[in-house]
């Protein structure tokens, strides 16, 4: 922490509440509701918990807390404005609380204590809570009571870093970070969401706003929920994807490459100082590739010791990355940590997941983003990881091969398009990987028989359709769960080709609306969460957001390359060789764990008389696709992770 700056208190927590609009609860049992609903979620907060009632108006709210600053009683939650008219329960940090707080000492504002908790409410007191949402720059959910308006509001990020979970039933509103704090609550029963099943089968997670609870809904990011009273309830967005892609496109920078590089490394810089204020250990994910590696490397130039950083390796070939990250490391001279993971290791987390995701999600590298959360944990509190790059800045390969490719396919006649595409899935994944396995290292993709499957399905598809294939798991997904209408969100919407017209900037506002908060966002949550981990995002500051939507294309994508300009900061610090190889993603090798040491497992979930039993998915596309995986004959993981996922859930919440 540099000098002149405030030492704050933060803290990263789990937090919950409810408000009974029918006046039936005594204090001491909405106390006692919202105490269970709070512990529900311990392992996000295990330093501390507190809870506030006002039984008049039937309001409670509950609150765990993990100390990520000085752990004092001025920073207890939940906690009353110093005028007494707001009262907050707070997961999150905000990086600008100290400048923050200088204002509203100069406003006449109090403090008791330093923390950004108190900054927010004493906030919302003077400004009211719409000022303040435009002025906090970091990642939050809370829930905010004002007691001379008699309000309850529940309030999410811009980016959708932090959960909120929220259900309003007859007379009864409850809320919480995860779904287990409101399975807490004894007025509620939870019953699945069919629809929302469909949903996830084609996404591996479920977008937002459902859940896989029938009337329950993910806070939107940058949306807020207000109940007034008698529970009139009143939705708001304060923040959105949307506008900040309009506005940028709109006000394009005009620069040079220099010019647009120093503005880049001048707001990245700030984003990462601004995270790097902790009173407690604090370290970075670092895999060694474009996002990660400036991120650590910015953290080195702005520390007078080694950056502590941190890595895992597999013993199997095409999914080890923990080379380059120790040469990354090597070179910025950070402090580095491996660890190298057997399959042993690896499997041992997958009875672990149910809980810790507490609703199906089915991105498989949750198994190593919890291990490396893990083994960070053991080192420091809190890890700055390089989440976002890939859509602030065009780092998918789908961006650009879609545009190379795209028009050049479509003008194919379709029966060439379909005899290619069944020539590619005719083969079986062991076949496309040795043909590949010829091909020097340096040019060879990772997970060749993969690539090809997409490939084949590109083949399939044109326009905004091929962006639909690339993120489908289950195609026709309602198909497969009985009873299920699929909703069709964002990613259908064909307003959405006059918003934004370029198509991959399409695809970049696309997944950062979907894919980023309702997967990779979620992923990291859950998995440094379930460990007491905090990680920080420095490439989502709100700032970064909306200055990539005033960049042109040209500073995103050049030369057939991805992420041009983000390179060219990197570089600065880091040389090319070091980095420059093809993009892999944080992967597992799921197809043989499933034919080998999960078989069994997975033919318990998948036995047929089970699932028919359950009612739920029909059970012969499941089995037909578990047969040809077992076989060799295709590479159906991805589907069948779906499915296990769920199962395994299912199993230990069964509705």
């Amino acid at each position: 922490m540099g000098p002149g700056i405030l030492k704050e208190q933060r803290v990263m927590c789990g937090i919950a509440g409810l408000i009974d609009l029918r006046r039936q609860n005594s204090g001491e049992q909405l106390r006692a509701s919202a105490e269970a609903m709070a512990d529900a979620v311990t392992h996000r907060g295990p330093d501390a918990s507190g809870t506030w009632a006002d039984p008049a108006h039937g309001v409670a709210f509950g609150h765990r807390r993990l100390s990520i600053v000085d752990l004092s009683e001025a920073g207890a939650q939940p906690m009353k404005s110093s005028c007494g008219r707001m009262v907050i329960s707070y997961n999150g940090e905000v990086y600008n609380a100290a400048e923050l707080r200088t204002k509203l000492e100069t406003a006449g504002r109090t403090f008791r204590g330093h923390s950004d908790t108190e900054v927010i409410v004493e906030a919302c007191a003077e400004w009211g809570l719409a000022r303040t949402l435009e002025k906090l720059n970091g990642m939050f959910a809370f829930a905010l009571w004002d007691c001379k308006e008699k309000i309850l509001t529940l309030v999410r990020d811009r980016i959708g870093i932090k959960p909120l979970y929220w259900a309003a039933f007859e007379g009864l509103v409850i809320f919480g970070s995860e779904l287990r704090a409101l399975r807490a609550h004894p007025g509620w029963t939870p019953q699945l969401n069919r629809d929302a099943l469909a949903s996830y089968l084609r996404h591996n997670c479920i977008p937002a706003p459902h859940t896989i609870y029938r009337g329950v809904q993910k806070l939107m990011p940058g949306r807020l929920v207000s109940f007034g009273p008698e529970g009139k309830l009143r939705q708001e967005t304060y923040w959105s994807m949307e506008e900040a892609a309009k506005a940028g496109m709109a006000d394009r920078l005009d620069i040079s490459d220099d010019e647009a590089l120093a503005a880049l490394e001048d707001l990245l810089t700030d984003a990462v100082s601004k995270r790097m204020i902790a009173d407690v250990p604090l370290g970075s994910f670092l895999s060694g590739g474009i996002d990660s590696s400036t991120i650590t490397a910015l953290m080195q130039a702005q520390s007078n010791k080694p950056v502590k950083t941190f890595t895992i390796g597999f013993d199997e070939k095409g999914f080890d990355e923990s080379a380059h990250a120790k040469a990354v490391a090597d070179h910025l001279g950070t402090d580095h940590t491996e660890l190298f993971v057997s399959a042993r290791q690896a499997l041992d987390v997958i009875p672990k997941l149910p809980s810790m995701y507490d609703e199906p999600f089915a991105d498989s590298s949750q198994i190593p983003t919890f291990l490396l959360s893990e083994m960070t944990r053991k080192h420091v509190t809190v890890a700055l990881s390089g989440d976002g790059g890939d859509e602030l800045f065009a780092g998918y390969t789908r961006y650009f091969q879609i545009a190379k490719y795209g028009g050049s396919i479509a003008a194919l006649p379709r029966p060439l398009r379909n005899l290619g595409a069944a020539a590619i899935n005719a083969l079986p994944p062991a076949i496309w990987d040795g043909m590949f396995a010829i091909v020097p290292e340096r040019h060879r993709p990772s997970l060749p028989s993969d690539k090809m499957k997409k490939i084949a399905g590109v083949l399939g598809g044109e326009g905004d359709s091929l962006y639909h294939h690339l993120i489908s798991h289950w195609p026709e997904p309602d198909q497969i769960v009985k009873g299920a209408k699929e909703p069709r969100g964002l990613v259908w919407d064909e307003r959405q080709l006059s918003i934004v017209p370029d198509p991959i900037e399409r695809m970049q506002y696309l997944d950062s609306q979907t894919y980023l908060p309702d997967d990779i966002l979620t992923k990291v949550d859950r998995a440094s969460m379930a460990v007491s981990l905090e990680a920080r995002v420095p490439l989502l500051d709100h700032r970064m957001v909306e200055f990539s939507w005033r960049l042109p294309g040209r500073f995103k994508i050049r030369d057939g390359k991805g992420k041009w300009l983000l390179r060219q900061l990197l570089y600065r610090h880091v040389p090319p060789n070091l980095i420059e190889r093809p993009k892999t993603g944080f992967g597992i090798p799921l197809d043989s764990w499933l034919r080998g040491p999960l078989r069994d497992w997975c033919e318990d979930l998948l036995d047929e008389n089970k699932l028919r039993d359950q009612d739920i998915f029909d059970p012969g596309p499941i089995r037909l696709k578990w047969q040809e995986h077992v076989s060799g004959k295709r590479n159906w993981h991805y589907h069948l992770w779906d499915i296990l996922m769920f199962q395994a859930w299912h199993a230990d919440n069964p509705l």
